[in-house]
């Protein structure tokens, strides 16, 4: 399952430059995170960066794009690939 950036972002800027995979970036309004990317930072470490550092906690999973710990290994693998 990939990530989600709420309404409640502050636009902070803590968030982006922490994951890995380049899945986050400023959307219209507040960062975004782009689902064909976030693998919950699988393969790179055991938590998601992006919540760690979250000052607001305005990143929870999103219902939208449920995967798998597997899927989101294996799209870490094809990111890497």
């Amino acid at each position: 399952m990939s990530l989600i950036i709420t309404n409640d972002c502050i636009n902070c800027d803590v968030c982006e430059p922490e994951c890995p995979n380049g899945a986050i970036s400023q959307g219209a309004e507040i960062y975004v995170i782009d689902p064909a990317l976030c693998t919950e930072c699988v393969g790179h470490f055991d938590t998601p960066q992006c919540v760690q550092v979250c000052p607001v906690d305005c990143i929870p999973k999103d219902p939208d794009h449920v995967e798998t710990q597997d899927e989101l290994h294996q799209k870490y693998l094809k990111l890497m690939g």
